[in-house]
């Protein structure tokens, strides 16, 4: 009775597997050819080489450049990293996006800054004006930057520009 039932299953499981083993390796394929892909068809989810120029509000003078990385992720998630903070004292960018209009898109993040002796100090929001242009593999944008206390209060504003490539 045993042998009857294993047989059983051998004749069902061995063409399940080999079903099975010729799906893996077509379904590894896909995200290599994805790989390749610039992903401009992704409008602006994906990855990100940033170029960040902070600026005086009034004048619009550049006050400092530096580099960042982000991420827009399918589903309206924002995380970037920046060389423009210490990474000993600040915590990853983390935020919301989403398409507003044509090529346009809006993103709020925020990360915690703390002091040298790990005292958490302050909460930087960044809210962004993002614009794909006729190449989707760039896009610039204008910044706010709230700077609030402990409590919430806002302490300092301040503005940037960025402009960026899509990472491949």
């Amino acid at each position: 009775m045993q042998t009857k039932l294993v047989s059983r299953i051998s004749m069902v499981a061995i063409p399940i597997m080999v079903v099975c083993g010729l799906l893996v390796p077509a379904s590894s394929m896909g995200p290599k050819a994805r790989a390749n892909d610039t992903g401009s068809d992704n409008g602006l989810e994906g990855a990100w080489r940033v170029q960040v120029t902070v600026r005086d509000c009034q004048t619009s003078a550049a006050l400092r450049t530096f580099p960042a990385l982000f991420t827009f992720a399918k589903g309206g998630t924002f995380s970037g990293t920046t060389a423009g903070q210490l990474p000993a004292l600040s915590t990853t960018n983390l935020g919301i996006w989403r398409h507003t209009d044509g090529h346009a898109y809006s993103a709020v993040s925020e990360t915690f800054i703390f002091s040298t002796a790990g005292v958490w100090t302050q909460t930087h929001r960044l809210t962004r004006a993002i614009e794909i242009g006729n190449n989707e593999d760039v896009f610039t944008d204008t910044v706010a930057l709230q700077i609030f206390d402990t409590n919430g209060n806002v302490i300092v504003t301040g503005c940037a520009t960025s402009v960026a490539s899509r990472f491949e």
